[in-house]
Formats: structure tokens, C-alpha cells, sequence
């Protein structure tokens, strides 16, 4: 079993952090993913806020990875698993968000997956270092369109 942890601290509340990721159609503005695939996507909801059972695809580059939702706690908590990803299996991740005493949020993106022992060489490093990006680009994308005080 392989993990990835990654950390990062926003200027940003909860709440804006929240309303990014639970709008699946938001990640191409603010992540390492180029697209949402809608054809192979299922449960979405139109006002941007999924929930649990839905599938979100998402496109980045020529591969297309598909994640489930499997837990949900408003401005706190969201968890996912693998729905379709080719090199990955046994794909578990949560996203916790918790409040700052300066009104921020701390977001700590961690999961656990299992690949083939050729992958096992590769993925681990590629993957710690692209959910540092995710991690990275929501905190920055979130302080960008948080509301003036």
C-alpha cells in the first residue's frame, strides 16, 4: 500500500475552500486536472454541490480518472474512492479542512492506494508531488475569491 500526505495552510474560511470542492466543475480553475468529463461523470449536482455516490471524472491530459464520493461533513470533510482509475486500485482519500484561530483553513489532502509493482517504482513520488499541487492551487484559488472583509 502506497499514501501520499500533503498539508497547506489558506488565508481563505472553510467555507470558500468548501464551495470549490464540492463543485467538481470548479477543479479545472483551481487543480492539476484539465477538464471535467460530464460523459463519465454521474450523480453531479447542477448547483455544484455533489454528494455522496456521486462520480466525478476528470480529464488530465489523455487520462480520464474517475472518484466517488463516499463521506461528506459540511466545511470539514470529504472522502473519496477509486471509480475507474486504470493505475491505481483500492483508491482511498480524504480532504479535511479545519479552521485557522485567523479565519483560514488548514487543508490536509492525504489517501492510500495500491498499484502494480512497475507503478510502485513511479507513482508514489509523482503522486505525493502532483497533490501537493492540488493542495497548492486550491489554497491559492480560494484566497483569490474569498469575500473583502
Amino acid at each position: 500500500m502506497h499514501s501520499y500526505d500533503v498539508t497547506v495552510t489558506t488565508s481563505a474560511p472553510p467555507e470558500v475552500v468548501w464551495k470549490l470542492l464540492v463543485d467538481a466543475a470548479s477543479w479545472p480553475l483551481w487543480s492539476k486536472v484539465d477538464s471535467l468529463d460530464t460523459a463519465r461523470s454521474s450523480g453531479l449536482d447542477p448547483d455544484g454541490d455533489d454528494g455522496v455516490g456521486a462520480v466525478r471524472a476528470f480529464r488530465t491530459g489523455r487520462t480520464v480518472t474517475g472518484e466517488r464520493l463516499t463521506e461528506k461533513v459540511e466545511h470539514r470533510l470529504l472522502a473519496y474512492e477509486d471509480a475507474f482509475i486504470a493505475s491505481m486500485h483500492n483508491y482511498r482519500a480524504r480532504i479535511e479542512l479545519t479552521p485557522t484561530a485567523t479565519s483560514g483553513t488548514v487543508i490536509h489532502w492525504h489517501g492510500e492506494y495500491d498499484t502494480s509493482w512497475l507503478m510502485g517504482w513511479i507513482m508514489p513520488r509523482y503522486l505525493q508531488k502532483f497533490m501537493q499541487g492540488m493542495a497548492e492551487g486550491l489554497a491559492r484559488y480560494a484566497e483569490e475569491h474569498k469575500p473583502a472583509p
